[in-house]
Parts: structure tokens; C-alpha cells; sequence
């Protein structure tokens, strides 16, 4: 089974279920991408000392790009409007929720390089003495 059809048969809410499957999945995923986006904010701002902000960061980033692409695909092959059941409003609530993971998780990896730029300046200030 290709990506593709493991993609289309998840955004259509999978073997069992109806058709707000998909769109609850999507909207689950987009949740945990704001969620591992926010801790990694957190944790370039020192908040926590666990885990690498990086690593964080791109998670929260890959994950917002799934539930994008989830809600979008649900979105395409549901039938019907919005009321129908079919799962077309969680569907357009996911589309920013996983946007919104994106932006924290690109946020959060521009924050940790900054911070690294000037950890680095510092390191090399403290070796070779300041220049100015």
C-alpha cells in the first residue's frame, strides 16, 4: 500500500467509522502538532530543561504539515456540505490548526538557532577576548 492510499483511506475515516473519522483524526493530529509546537517554544525560552528545541521544532512542523494534508484530503473526498455529518466542519477547523503547528514549530527553530548564534558568539568572545 503506497502513502497515498494510506493518506486517502485515513482522510476517508478508514475501514470503520463514519465519515467524521478522518476529520477527527485530522483535527487530533493538528492538536498535538499546536501542543509539541508550544513545548518547544517553551523550551528555547528555558522554561524546560528536557528535550531539544530543534528536535521539538521540527516535529511540531512535520506534524502540522500531516494534519494539513489530512484535513485537506478529508476535505476533497467527502461528499456533501457542512451539517451532513460527514465530518466537512472538523475538517476546515483542522486546515488551521495544523497551520498554526507549522508557524509555532518554525518559530521555535528560528528562536533555538538565534540562540545559538549568540551562545556561540559568547563562547568565542569569552576565548578570544572582545574584538571592539
Amino acid at each position: 500500500m503506497s502513502a497515498t492510499d494510506v493518506l486517502t483511506v485515513a482522510a476517508e475515516g478508514g475501514v470503520i467509522g463514519d465519515g467524521r473519522t478522518g476529520a477527527i483524526l485530522a483535527l487530533g493530529v493538528g492538536l498535538i502538532g499546536v501542543a509539541v509546537g508550544w513545548l518547544a517554544l517553551a523550551r528555547v525560552a528555558g522554561r524546560f530543561s528536557t528535550g531539544n528545541a530543534r528536535t521539538g521544532a521540527m516535529s511540531a512542523m512535520a506534524v502540522g504539515l500531516v494534519g494539513t494534508a489530512l484535513a485537506a484530503l478529508h476535505l476533497a473526498t467527502s461528499s456533501g456540505g457542512p451539517g451532513t455529518g460527514n465530518g466537512i466542519v472538523g475538517a476546515i477547523v483542522a486546515i488551521p490548526l495544523g497551520l498554526i503547528a507549522m508557524a509555532l514549530g518554525r518559530r521555535a527553530l528560528t528562536r533555538s538557532r538565534r540562540a545559538e548564534r549568540s551562545a556561540d558568539r559568547f563562547e568565542h568572545e569569552r576565548e578570544f577576548g572582545s574584538t571592539s
